[in-house]
Order: structure tokens, then C-alpha cells, then sequence
């Protein structure tokens, strides 16, 4: 089965209005209708000129029609074995309606069967009984403080709609969303009836938001925990120390290093990160900064120091 150029059937533009669309079927049907037509194959190319113009005329065909001829175009809806086949969901957000008497397409080709015969027999299932729109799933990318404390974030959702002349058209809709106190990434915020409108009058489906953390100069979260490099000067590590360390949550606290602390020691501050049941915890993860030898003075330190204590970090290479 091979993908059909409707608007090459009926010789328009794919900018085509519904007026242009509209003539060019009465004048092909006046030139090839079996009545009149002295064609040899008039009647063929009449079966195609009425199934081009039952998908382009309707609104809601031509724009699934249309984004499907896109996904066509860069590469999609190609089958097992060669040719066309409609890839899984292309249909998605579209109720078809056959505007017609009952059979009218039962000429048609096997490509508008394959598209248009099972989503209007699809859509017919669906106007015959009530039920609840599909949830719809979206991410919102919230600063670590308000992910902490709460607030309220406006997000921007768009969404793929036909247009007037029924292309197939982005729209956009925005949203104010109260993010509660303590959210951690991979949580989800359910915002009730914002998801699919249901069918035969059911109730709207629900919209969740995947919270995920923006980049933070200073913390990184993971789940309900929160990482932070702490850096130490070589003495504070060799000698342990007190320091004085920011909480993500705001304030300060005075943190001791242990003696002989080494890089990517890990210190746990309980209970400083996502509140929760648990909640989580900061860590801090020891890193040891040398001073730059940028110096005269700095350089004869450095020999001071070595000589005053030698050292040899790759005694056990056994080089």
C-alpha cells in the first residue's frame, strides 16, 4: 500500500482554502462523474476525487491527514515489508466523523480504510458512552529554594491543534501552579481536570508534572538528598577543623572536619535536605584545594614544607 497525495488528486496547494478545495472537487466531478465523462477510466479517478475530498473538506481529517504526511515525509509510516502503514497513534487527539450516508466510502482505497475506517469506528465507540479524558503527563523545572519552601511557578504548555482551515496548528495554554513545600525530583504535582476532555460528557483527565530541579551553582539533588562540595585547605584536613558551611534551606552551620580527612569524604548534616517520610540529608563531599604556588613566598613554603616533612605519596608503586 503506497501513501496518497490527496491534494495532488485534486490539483491544489496544501495552503489550499476550503473554497479552493470545495472547486476543485466540483470541477473534477463534472469532468469525471460516469454520467457525463467520456474518460475510459472516469470512474476510478471519480472513487479518487471523492475520497480526497472527504478527508481534505473535513476539518479534523485533513489536519490528522496532514501531520501524518509530515511524519511521512521524514521518514515515518514506513511497513515490514515495504510500502505504507499508519504508525501507532498517529491518530491521537482526533474523533472522526463520516459527514455522508452510511457506506458512502465503501469504494474507498485501502489507505483510507487503513486511516479513517478504524478511527471513525473508533470514534463512534466513543460517542457512545460516557468516560473520563486520558491523564496527560508534562516536566516543570523549579529552583532548588522554592522546590524547599514552596510557591507558586507559571509554566507553558502547547499542544497541536487544527486551525480555521484545518492545518494543523501549535497552541498554547498557561498555567499557575502551587508547588507544595519539600517536592524532590521525580516527584509528581497532579493538577486535577487539566489533562484530556472526556468523551460523552465525562469528566477531564488529570495533568502531572514531573518536578525536576534547575542546575544550582552550589547543590545537587538526588531524590530527597542534597549534594554539596565542601573545600578544605590542606591543614584543615590534615589537622581537622571547624568551617562554616551554607544549608540550602538558608543560615549557616558550623561543620567539623575530622583529622586525616581526605578528598570525597562524605559528612551527612541529618535531615537538611528534602523534608519527606524519611526525610533526606545534606552531604558534603571533602575536597582538599592547594594553595597556588603563584609566589616566591608561596613556592618557598611549599619547599619548607617539604623538606620539614618528607613524604612520598607513591612509596607503595614500588618505584
Amino acid at each position: 500500500m503506497e501513501f496518497k497525495d490527496y491534494y495532488s488528486t485534486l490539483g491544489v496547494e496544501r495552503t489550499a482554502s476550503e473554497d479552493e478545495i470545495r472547486k476543485a472537487y466540483r470541477r473534477l466531478a463534472r469532468k469525471y462523474h460516469p454520467d457525463v465523462s467520456k474518460e475510459a477510466d472516469a470512474e476510478v479517478r471519480m472513487r479518487d476525487v471523492n475520497e480526497a475530498y472527504e478527508v481534505l473538506h473535513d476539518k479534523e481529517k485533513r489536519a490528522a491527514y496532514d501531520g501524518l504526511a509530515e511524519r511521512v515525509a521524514r521518514g515515518g509510516g514506513a511497513g515490514p515489508q515495504g510500502g505504507f502503514q499508519p504508525p501507532p497513534g498517529w491518530d491521537e487527539g482526533f474523533e472522526f466523523h463520516h459527514a455522508g450516508s452510511p457506506g458512502d466510502e465503501a469504494g474507498f482505497s485501502d489507505f483510507f480504510s487503513s486511516l479513517f475506517g478504524a478511527a471513525q469506528r473508533r470514534g463512534a465507540a466513543r460517542r457512545q458512552y460516557r468516560a473520563r479524558g486520558d491523564d496527560q503527563h508534562a516536566a516543570i523545572e523549579i529552583p532548588l529554594g522554592m522546590a524547599l519552601q514552596g510557591g507558586v511557578r507559571e509554566i507553558t504548555l502547547r499542544a497541536l491543534q487544527p486551525d480555521a482551515q484545518g492545518h494543523p496548528a501549535w497552541t498554547t495554554r498557561t498555567l499557575e501552579v502551587t508547588i507544595p513545600a519539600g517536592v524532590h525530583p521525580g516527584q509528581y504535582i497532579r493538577l486535577a481536570g487539566q489533562g484530556q476532555p472526556g468523551h460523552g460528557g465525562g469528566e477531564s483527565g488529570d495533568l502531572f508534572l514531573e518536578v525536576r530541579i534547575q542546575p544550582h551553582p552550589l547543590y545537587r539533588a538526588e531524590g530527597r538528598d542534597i549534594y554539596m562540595t565542601l573545600p578544605v585547605t590542606p591543614a584543615e584536613a590534615a589537622l581537622g577543623a571547624q568551617v562554616r558551611v551554607p544549608t540550602p534551606a538558608g543560615g549557616v552551620v558550623d561543620v567539623a572536619v575530622p583529622a586525616q580527612a581526605r578528598n570525597g569524604l562524605k559528612l551527612r548534616l541529618k535531615e537538611r535536605g528534602f523534608p519527606g517520610s524519611p526525610p533526606g540529608h545534606l552531604y558534603l563531599l571533602v575536597d582538599v584545594v592547594l594553595p597556588p604556588a603563584d609566589t616566591e613566598a608561596a613556592r618557598k613554603a611549599y619547599a619548607d614544607f617539604a623538606r620539614a616533612l618528607p613524604f612520598n605519596p607513591r612509596s607503595h608503586l614500588g618505584v
